[in-house]
Protein backbone atom coordinates (compact mmCIF):
# COMPACT_ATOMS: atom_id res chain seq x y z
CA UNK A 1 0.00 0.00 0.00
CA UNK A 2 1.29 3.46 -0.89
CA UNK A 3 2.55 5.61 1.97
CA UNK A 4 -0.15 7.93 3.27
CA UNK A 5 0.58 11.59 2.51
CA UNK A 6 -2.79 13.26 3.14
CA UNK A 7 -2.47 15.25 6.35
CA UNK A 8 -6.17 14.97 7.17
CA UNK A 9 -6.12 11.18 6.73
CA UNK A 10 -3.00 10.53 8.83
CA UNK A 11 -2.88 9.77 12.53
CA UNK A 12 -1.06 12.26 14.71
CA UNK A 13 1.91 9.95 15.46
CA UNK A 14 2.40 9.50 11.71
CA UNK A 15 2.50 13.26 11.22
CA UNK A 16 4.98 13.65 14.08
CA UNK A 17 7.18 10.93 12.59
CA UNK A 18 7.19 12.76 9.26
CA UNK A 19 8.08 16.10 10.88
CA UNK A 20 10.93 14.46 12.80
CA UNK A 21 12.38 12.69 9.77
CA UNK A 22 11.89 15.08 6.84
CA UNK A 23 14.84 17.24 5.88
CA UNK A 24 12.47 20.01 4.76
CA UNK A 25 9.02 19.38 6.26
CA UNK A 26 6.69 20.66 3.55
CA UNK A 27 2.93 21.10 3.37
CA UNK A 28 1.21 21.33 -0.01
CA UNK A 29 -2.15 23.09 0.14
CA UNK A 30 -4.46 22.84 -2.90
CA UNK A 31 -6.43 26.03 -3.53
CA UNK A 32 -9.65 25.64 -5.49
CA UNK A 33 -13.14 27.02 -5.93
CA UNK A 34 -16.74 25.88 -6.14
CA UNK A 35 -17.96 27.51 -9.33
CA UNK A 36 -19.63 26.68 -12.60
CA UNK A 37 -17.64 24.97 -15.36
CA UNK A 38 -20.26 24.89 -18.05
CA UNK A 39 -22.99 22.25 -18.14
CA UNK A 40 -20.62 19.34 -18.64
CA UNK A 41 -18.04 19.67 -15.88
CA UNK A 42 -18.10 19.43 -12.07
CA UNK A 43 -18.16 22.67 -10.09
CA UNK A 44 -15.21 21.51 -8.00
CA UNK A 45 -12.88 21.29 -11.00
CA UNK A 46 -10.50 23.98 -9.74
CA UNK A 47 -10.02 22.04 -6.49
CA UNK A 48 -9.91 18.53 -7.98
CA UNK A 49 -7.01 19.32 -10.31
CA UNK A 50 -4.54 20.90 -7.83
CA UNK A 51 -5.45 18.28 -5.22
CA UNK A 52 -4.62 15.50 -7.69
CA UNK A 53 -1.36 17.24 -8.58
CA UNK A 54 -0.34 17.64 -4.93
CA UNK A 55 -1.17 14.03 -4.10
CA UNK A 56 0.79 12.76 -7.10
CA UNK A 57 3.94 14.76 -6.31
CA UNK A 58 3.90 14.49 -2.51
CA UNK A 59 6.37 11.60 -2.34
CA UNK A 60 8.64 13.17 -4.96
CA UNK A 61 9.00 16.39 -2.98
CA UNK A 62 8.74 14.65 0.42
CA UNK A 63 5.67 16.63 1.46
CA UNK A 64 2.30 16.11 3.10
CA UNK A 65 -0.88 17.32 1.41
CA UNK A 66 -3.33 19.39 3.40
CA UNK A 67 -7.08 19.31 2.84
CA UNK A 68 -8.06 21.28 -0.27
CA UNK A 69 -9.56 24.73 0.15
CA UNK A 70 -12.70 24.52 -2.00
CA UNK A 71 -13.82 28.12 -1.68
CA UNK A 72 -11.85 30.69 -3.62
CA UNK A 73 -11.65 34.23 -4.94
CA UNK A 74 -14.02 33.58 -7.82
CA UNK A 75 -16.37 36.53 -7.69
CA UNK A 76 -15.84 36.77 -11.47
CA UNK A 77 -18.47 34.00 -11.66
CA UNK A 78 -21.11 35.96 -9.77
CA UNK A 79 -24.25 35.80 -11.88
CA UNK A 80 -24.20 32.05 -12.46
CA UNK A 81 -26.58 30.31 -10.07
CA UNK A 82 -25.29 28.18 -7.20
CA UNK A 83 -21.67 29.32 -7.13
CA UNK A 84 -19.76 30.40 -4.01
CA UNK A 85 -16.80 32.71 -3.50
CA UNK A 86 -14.67 34.48 -0.91
CA UNK A 87 -13.49 38.02 -1.33
CA UNK A 88 -9.78 38.52 -1.85
CA UNK A 89 -9.16 39.86 1.66
CA UNK A 90 -10.79 36.81 3.23
CA UNK A 91 -8.81 34.33 1.14
CA UNK A 92 -5.55 36.18 1.84
CA UNK A 93 -6.32 36.04 5.57
CA UNK A 94 -7.12 32.32 5.43
CA UNK A 95 -3.87 31.63 3.54
CA UNK A 96 -1.90 33.63 6.10
CA UNK A 97 -3.49 31.85 9.07
CA UNK A 98 -3.16 28.36 7.58
CA UNK A 99 0.49 29.00 6.73
CA UNK A 100 1.26 30.45 10.15
CA UNK A 101 -0.30 27.52 11.99
CA UNK A 102 1.47 24.93 9.86
CA UNK A 103 4.87 26.56 10.42
CA UNK A 104 4.15 26.96 14.12
CA UNK A 105 3.38 23.23 14.33
CA UNK A 106 6.58 22.04 12.66
CA UNK A 107 6.53 22.58 8.88
CA UNK A 108 9.27 24.74 7.39
CA UNK A 109 7.73 25.12 3.92
CA UNK A 110 4.11 25.78 3.03
CA UNK A 111 3.22 25.77 -0.66
CA UNK A 112 -0.20 26.82 -1.93
CA UNK A 113 -0.94 25.32 -5.36
CA UNK A 114 -3.89 27.04 -7.02
CA UNK A 115 -6.24 25.78 -9.69
CA UNK A 116 -8.03 29.10 -10.23
CA UNK A 117 -6.57 32.23 -11.78
CA UNK A 118 -7.60 34.89 -9.27
CA UNK A 119 -6.93 32.71 -6.23
CA UNK A 120 -3.29 33.32 -6.99
CA UNK A 121 -3.50 37.06 -6.41
CA UNK A 122 -4.97 36.65 -2.92
CA UNK A 123 -2.78 33.66 -2.08
CA UNK A 124 0.44 35.55 -2.83
CA UNK A 125 -0.68 38.41 -0.59
CA UNK A 126 -1.49 35.93 2.19
CA UNK A 127 1.84 34.16 1.77
CA UNK A 128 3.72 37.46 1.92
CA UNK A 129 1.69 38.50 4.94
CA UNK A 130 2.58 35.28 6.77
CA UNK A 131 6.27 35.77 6.05
CA UNK A 132 6.27 38.99 8.08
CA UNK A 133 5.39 37.03 11.23
CA UNK A 134 7.55 33.96 10.68
CA UNK A 135 11.25 33.25 11.14
CA UNK A 136 13.66 33.49 8.24
CA UNK A 137 13.82 29.68 8.15
CA UNK A 138 10.18 29.40 7.07
CA UNK A 139 9.13 29.69 3.44
CA UNK A 140 5.56 30.31 2.33
CA UNK A 141 4.73 30.77 -1.33
CA UNK A 142 1.90 30.31 -3.79
CA UNK A 143 1.51 29.76 -7.52
CA UNK A 144 -1.09 28.42 -9.98
CA UNK A 145 -0.09 25.01 -11.27
CA UNK A 146 0.14 26.20 -14.87
CA UNK A 147 2.98 28.58 -13.99
CA UNK A 148 5.25 25.54 -14.05
CA UNK A 149 4.29 24.60 -17.62
CA UNK A 150 6.29 25.41 -20.72
CA UNK A 151 4.87 27.65 -23.42
CA UNK A 152 4.20 24.67 -25.67
CA UNK A 153 2.31 22.82 -22.96
CA UNK A 154 0.28 25.92 -22.13
CA UNK A 155 -0.61 26.26 -25.81
CA UNK A 156 -1.98 22.70 -25.83
CA UNK A 157 -3.97 22.82 -22.60
CA UNK A 158 -4.62 26.42 -21.47
CA UNK A 159 -4.41 29.17 -24.08
CA UNK A 160 -6.42 31.19 -26.56
CA UNK A 161 -6.30 28.20 -28.91
CA UNK A 162 -7.16 25.55 -26.31
CA UNK A 163 -9.44 27.80 -24.25
CA UNK A 164 -9.20 29.09 -20.70
CA UNK A 165 -12.14 27.70 -18.74
CA UNK A 166 -14.01 24.37 -18.71
CA UNK A 167 -11.93 23.72 -21.82
CA UNK A 168 -10.32 20.58 -23.20
CA UNK A 169 -7.46 20.68 -20.66
CA UNK A 170 -9.59 21.04 -17.55
CA UNK A 171 -12.21 18.60 -18.84
CA UNK A 172 -9.65 15.94 -19.72
CA UNK A 173 -7.92 16.33 -16.36
CA UNK A 174 -11.14 15.80 -14.44
CA UNK A 175 -11.96 12.80 -16.63
CA UNK A 176 -8.62 11.28 -15.62
CA UNK A 177 -9.65 11.69 -11.97
CA UNK A 178 -13.25 10.47 -12.30
CA UNK A 179 -15.14 10.25 -15.58
CA UNK A 180 -18.38 10.35 -13.61
CA UNK A 181 -17.73 14.05 -12.94
CA UNK A 182 -18.03 14.86 -16.66
CA UNK A 183 -20.93 14.59 -19.11
CA UNK A 184 -19.63 15.20 -22.64
CA UNK A 185 -23.20 15.03 -23.97
CA UNK A 186 -23.76 18.41 -22.29
CA UNK A 187 -20.72 20.11 -23.85
CA UNK A 188 -21.15 23.63 -25.19
CA UNK A 189 -18.46 25.42 -27.17
CA UNK A 190 -17.80 29.08 -26.52
CA UNK A 191 -14.97 31.27 -27.76
CA UNK A 192 -15.32 34.87 -26.58
CA UNK A 193 -14.29 37.33 -29.24
CA UNK A 194 -10.91 38.76 -28.30
CA UNK A 195 -8.74 41.20 -30.26
CA UNK A 196 -5.77 39.63 -32.00
CA UNK A 197 -3.99 42.80 -33.03
CA UNK A 198 -1.99 43.37 -29.86
CA UNK A 199 1.46 42.03 -29.05
CA UNK A 200 0.36 39.79 -26.16
CA UNK A 201 -3.39 39.06 -26.06
CA UNK A 202 -2.94 37.08 -22.81
CA UNK A 203 -2.21 40.38 -21.08
CA UNK A 204 -5.91 41.13 -21.45
CA UNK A 205 -6.92 38.25 -19.18
CA UNK A 206 -6.20 39.97 -15.87
CA UNK A 207 -8.12 43.19 -16.50
CA UNK A 208 -10.85 41.27 -18.32
CA UNK A 209 -11.48 38.81 -15.50
CA UNK A 210 -11.02 41.03 -12.46
CA UNK A 211 -14.27 42.20 -10.92
CA UNK A 212 -17.55 40.79 -9.75
CA UNK A 213 -19.43 39.02 -12.53
CA UNK A 214 -16.73 39.66 -15.11
CA UNK A 215 -16.65 36.12 -16.54
CA UNK A 216 -20.43 35.94 -16.46
CA UNK A 217 -20.44 38.91 -18.85
CA UNK A 218 -17.84 37.26 -21.11
CA UNK A 219 -19.37 33.79 -21.47
CA UNK A 220 -23.06 32.94 -21.26
CA UNK A 221 -22.29 29.20 -21.29
CA UNK A 222 -19.51 29.37 -18.70
CA UNK A 223 -17.13 27.73 -21.18
CA UNK A 224 -14.13 29.27 -22.92
CA UNK A 225 -12.90 26.80 -25.51
CA UNK A 226 -13.98 23.52 -27.07
CA UNK A 227 -13.88 20.62 -24.57
CA UNK A 228 -15.48 18.06 -26.90
CA UNK A 229 -12.20 16.23 -27.68
CA UNK A 230 -11.39 15.61 -24.02
CA UNK A 231 -10.60 12.05 -22.95
CA UNK A 232 -9.35 10.45 -19.75
CA UNK A 233 -6.22 9.39 -21.63
CA UNK A 234 -5.51 12.96 -22.65
CA UNK A 235 -6.09 14.01 -19.06
CA UNK A 236 -3.58 11.45 -17.84
CA UNK A 237 -1.01 12.81 -20.28
CA UNK A 238 -1.77 16.30 -18.98
CA UNK A 239 -1.22 15.21 -15.39
CA UNK A 240 2.08 13.58 -16.25
CA UNK A 241 3.19 16.87 -17.80
CA UNK A 242 1.93 19.02 -14.93
CA UNK A 243 3.18 16.87 -12.09
CA UNK A 244 6.67 16.64 -13.52
CA UNK A 245 6.80 20.41 -13.97
CA UNK A 246 5.37 21.29 -10.55
CA UNK A 247 7.55 18.79 -8.68
CA UNK A 248 10.62 20.08 -10.50
CA UNK A 249 9.73 23.66 -9.59
CA UNK A 250 9.32 22.87 -5.89
CA UNK A 251 12.46 20.74 -5.72
CA UNK A 252 14.47 23.41 -7.51
CA UNK A 253 13.34 26.05 -5.08
CA UNK A 254 14.28 23.87 -2.12
CA UNK A 255 17.73 23.32 -3.65
CA UNK A 256 18.33 26.89 -4.74
CA UNK A 257 17.16 28.80 -1.70
CA UNK A 258 20.04 27.58 0.47
CA UNK A 259 22.44 29.27 -1.93
CA UNK A 260 20.36 32.36 -2.66
CA UNK A 261 19.00 33.23 0.79
CA UNK A 262 22.36 33.72 2.53
CA UNK A 263 21.62 36.86 4.50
Amino acid sequence: MAEQRRLDQMRHPEVEAYLDSAETPTALIPLGTTEQHGKHLAMGTDAYIPTEICERIAADVDALVGPPMNYGASDMHAGYRGITYLNYRTLATVVRDVAYSLVESGFTDVVFVSGHLTNDYAAKVGANWASHDLSDDAYVYAFPYWDALSGDDMEEYLSFDAGWHANVGETAAVMAIDEGLVDLDEVEVDDPDMPDDIENPAALLDPLLIGKGSFYRVSESGVWGDPSDATAERGEDYFETITHAVAELINEFQDIRADVYKR
